[in-house]
C-alpha cells in the first residue's frame, strides 16, 4: 500500500503526527480513522495489518498518535479520555478538509471507546468499529493497579505499563469517571461492528457483550477466537482487518447514483 506522513493540530494546536494508508492500482472508495490502544502509538503491527487489509478493498485509512504519545507532540501526563476524543475530532476536520471526510471509524481498545464517543461530533461517519474495546473507559483504570490508590491520594504517580513509564495525573481518573459510554452507545446511531476475543485477559468478552446489548441495530459481533488483546499474531490482525472491510463496504456507498 502507498502511504504520506502528515502533520495536524489538536485543539491546543500541538502537532499531531500521523500517516495515511492509500490503495495501490485501484480508485479509493472510502476513508477510515484508526485510534490506537491506550498508550500504544500507529505504528504497532496490528493497526499495520488492519490497514493493509483495508486498502486492498479500496478503504484508505488515518491512523495518528494521540497527544504525547508516540511522535506527536504534548504531555500525555496531562491528556485523558476526552482529549483523545477530541484528538480524533481534529482528524476527521483534517481529513475532510484535506481527503475527503472518514466515512468509517475503527478503535483498538481505549481507542474503541474513544470512536463510539466522537462519532456523534463526526457526522460523516456512517460506521463505527471497536476491537477488544471496553463497554465503559474507566476499565482501564485496572491497568493501573495499586498506583490508581496512590493517584487519588497524591495527585498523580509514574505507572508502569508494559515495560514503560507513564505520569499518570488524577485529572485522567477524574475524566474516565465523567464519561456517559452506556448512553453514547445507545444512541449512536451507525451501523456497529464489534470484534473481541473470548480469551482476551486484559479487556474481557463480558465488554463486548454489554457494548452489543446496548447498541440499536444494525449492529454485529465477529469473536476473534484465540486472539490476545494486541493481536499479536498477524494472521489474527489481517484476518480483524478483511472482516472490517467487507462488513463496511455494505454501509459505504461505493458508486454514486
Amino acid at each position: 500500500m502507498k502511504f504520506k506522513k502528515l502533520e495536524f493540530s489538536n485543539t491546543a494546536g500541538q502537532i499531531l503526527s500521523g500517516r495515511i494508508d492509500l490503495p495501490e492500482g485501484r480508485e479509493t472508495v472510502a476513508y477510515a480513522i484508526f485510534a490506537h490502544c491506550f498508550t500504544c502509538s500507529k505504528n504497532i503491527k496490528a493497526i499495520s495489518n488492519i490497514s493493509r487489509a483495508l486498502t486492498r478493498e479500496g478503504i484508505a485509512v488515518l491512523r495518528f498518535d494521540f497527544t504525547g504519545l508516540g511522535e506527536s507532540e504534548g504531555e500525555f501526563a496531562d491528556t485523558n479520555f476526552s482529549s483523545n476524543v477530541d484528538d480524533l475530532v481534529m482528524a476527521a476536520d483534517f481529513m475532510a478538509d484535506n481527503y475527503q471526510a472518514p466515512k468509517i471509524l475503527i478503535g483498538h481498545s481505549l481507542g474503541g471507546a474513544a470512536v463510539l464517543q466522537s462519532a456523534v461530533n463526526i457526522p460523516s461517519a456512517v460506521a463505527v468499529v471497536t476491537i477488544a474495546a471496553p463497554a465503559d473507559p474507566g476499565h482501564v483504570s485496572q491497568a493501573l493497579g495499586d498506583s490508581k490508590e496512590i493517584i487519588e491520594h497524591r495527585g498523580e504517580a509514574s505507572v508502569d505499563l508494559s515495560g514503560r513509564t507513564f505520569k499518570i495525573k488524577k485529572q485522567f481518573l477524574d475524566d474516565l469517571g465523567s464519561v456517559q459510554m452506556r448512553e453514547t452507545i445507545r444512541n449512536l446511531n451507525r451501523a456497529l461492528l464489534i470484534l473481541h476475543s473470548p480469551v482476551d485477559v486484559v479487556v474481557g468478552i463480558d465488554n463486548a457483550a454489554k457494548i452489543f446489548q446496548t447498541a440499536r441495530h444494525p449492529k454485529s459481533f465477529i469473536s476473534l477466537d484465540s486472539a490476545d488483546h494486541l493481536l499479536m499474531q498477524k494472521k489474527d490482525s489481517l484476518y480483524a482487518g478483511s472482516i472490517i472491510a467487507t462488513w463496511a463496504l455494505r454501509y459505504v456507498d461505493t458508486h454514486s447514483d
